[in-house]
């Protein structure tokens, strides 16, 4: 007894010793700086067109739905579960400091005012602009690049006298591209692009320096029409450029304000959903003024849909369901860049991944890099995750959801809301369960729970953030190109959508690679001969697909 007594105070020892071990942490920042001259970027700019319109579109949605009736005020008090098409796509922060919970007042019934007695914004709480501001500083110290944009330009000026009304995510990263834009010259006004994407003490603060704000986390969708209008129809200013995502706004001006819109010097969109929309107004003849094409960059592609895709995933879902990937059966419908890095993520977690694709080429790459290409119906029965990520339409329907099993998942890594029949499943015989925020458990008569995430609207930032650096890339690329199409000479720009020249990609890509103290090795003049190239680049064709 003695020697048992003895080896039991001996392990006790132990695990007291082992819990006092793990409580020691560090961090590490690193940033650096790159130059060019203002002149030679706007110079590298040639008007080269976009590839032919894609053939699969994207309808816009009903006149009758969003036009014909102006917002009511009963129709905003209740959070509408209603479907519309980008509308209310989510790009929440998770981190948000605020949740919309904490005060039921509709920010449109309050009187509020900033420091400097302004109150043409609408937001949630114009006192939590402190917090605001302490979010954006953090983002700003992994947006080094994009700050480094705006120290070089901040003298020229390049926007001076650029009228911009946005329609993105109003996010503490965002708010850096938007603070850029001021000070690079321009006066904005600005709106979310989806009911849950606004971190509202990040909108707090950007209406207390004087950027008219418009959104809050936890819109209705009559609040959000209502919000872009308010940012459009401002008495006294007229707008001449739009930084669109998902192109609701560039869409409402057009239906709306006609004359407005044949006002603008030039769009851009960073949304495959909202290029979609472009290409029909440029194909229909009615696209009559020139639009860059952000979301085909190759710095938007390859970086803000691959990699940041690669790390929201796993992000999102842990958050919202705490789930084990190891194991597990998944299906990512599509396998373009946003799928790439969904299934990189989950293969490397010991998930067992299966593809869905209408693309032959996409399907190739996906069996080459190990995964199973099937039909949905084939394994509906028995995955315990569907994650989609196409862009398209009712890509998981109400027969495919009747047929997963208890306990599965569902969600959406695409731009568009609507890829998931979520409407399909809001009938009288299902009941829906508020798990937790954005997680609903809906029930079907024989007690079957599907776990349905952000009702079907973008999962990353409406369940968890994305990394602040990718965020930066894409952010470069939209003020270099809002810069270039306002300061483009008369004639380069056609009314038509175009796509970033490859000189364009390759700085933005320049100003970052300095985070990693990486260093770019340097033709020789005769290797530049050699290959027909400028030393200083494009080092590839605008063909060339990386």
């Amino acid at each position: 007894m003695s020697e048992a007594t003895g080896e039991m105070k001996q392990a006790s020892k132990d695990v007291k010793e082992s819990e006092n071990v793990a409580e020691k942490y560090s961090a590490l920042t690193v940033s650096k700086n790159t130059e060019m001259n203002m002149e030679e970027l706007s110079s590298a700019f040639s008007a080269v067109p976009t590839h032919k319109p894609v053939k699969k579109q994207i309808q816009f949605v009903e006149d009758k739905q969003e036009f014909s009736r102006f917002p009511t005020k009963a129709g905003r008090r209740s959070l509408s579960r209603s479907i519309s098409q980008s509308s209310t796509d989510s790009y929440s922060s998770a981190a948000s400091y605020t949740d919309s919970s904490d005060d039921e007042t509709s920010p449109r019934d309050k009187t509020q005012v900033n420091s400097k007695g302004s109150s043409d914004f609408c937001v949630k709480n114009i006192k939590q602009a402190e917090f605001g501001r302490r979010e954006i500083e953090i983002a700003e110290q992994d947006m080094s690049a994009l700050l480094a944009l705006r120290k070089r330009a901040q003298s020229e000026k390049p926007l001076a006298g650029a009228k911009i009304v946005g329609c993105t995510h109003i996010t503490a990263q965002t708010a850096v591209l938007i603070e850029t834009l001021v000070a690079l010259g321009a006066q904005c006004r600005w709106t979310a692009c989806n009911i849950y994407s606004t971190q509202n003490e990040v909108a707090a603060a950007l209406s207390e320096i004087g950027v008219a704000v418009f959104a809050w986390k936890g819109e209705s969708e009559d609040d959000f029409w209502w919000c872009i209008d308010r940012c459009v129809n401002n008495e006294g200013w007229q707008p001449n450029m739009i930084l669109d995502d998902g192109g609701d706004l560039t869409h409402w001006m057009y239906k709306k304000y006609p004359n407005v819109f044949k006002k603008i010097r030039g769009i851009v969109e960073e949304s495959v959903t909202g290029v979609h929309r472009l290409y029909q107004l440029s194909k229909a003849g009615k696209l009559c003024v020139p639009a860059m094409n952000v979301n085909d960059s190759v710095t938007k592609q390859k970086f803000d849909n691959l990699y940041c895709c690669r790390e929201s995933i796993l992000d999102g879902l842990k958050r919202t369901t705490d789930v084990m990937f190891g194991g597990k059966q998944v299906v990512v419908c599509g396998y373009g860049e946003v799928g790439k890095g969904c299934c990189a993520a989950l293969k490397a977690l010991g998930a067992i991944v299966y593809i869905t694709e209408i693309d032959p080429i996409c399907a190739l790459q996906a069996c080459m890099d190990g995964f199973r290409v099937v039909k949905l119906n084939e394994v509906i029965r028995q995955v315990d995750i569907i994650i989609t990520c196409t862009g398209n339409k009712n890509v998981v329907t109400r027969d495919q959801l009747d047929r997963m099993k208890n306990g599965s998942i569902v969600c959406n890594m695409g731009h568009s809301n609507t890829e998931i029949d979520v409407a399909s499943l809001r009938t009288p015989e299902l009941t829906w369960e508020r798990v937790r925020s954005q997680v609903d458990h809906v029930i079907w008569p024989d007690g079957k729970r599907v776990i349905l995430l952000a009702e079907g609207r973008l999962l990353n930032l409406s369940c968890s953030t994305v990394p602040t650096f990718v965020l930066s890339i894409t952010a470069t690329t939209q003020a270099l190109a809002m810069i270039e199409l306002y300061n483009a000479p008369e004639g380069r720009y056609k009314q038509d959508v175009y796509l970033l020249p490859k000189k364009m990609d390759e700085y933005v890509a320049s100003l970052h690679l300095a985070t990693f103290d990486a260093h770019l090795t340097e033709l020789s003049d005769e290797q530049a001969k050699y290959l027909g190239l400028n030393k200083n680049g494009p080092f590839k064709p605008n063909y060339y697909r990386y």
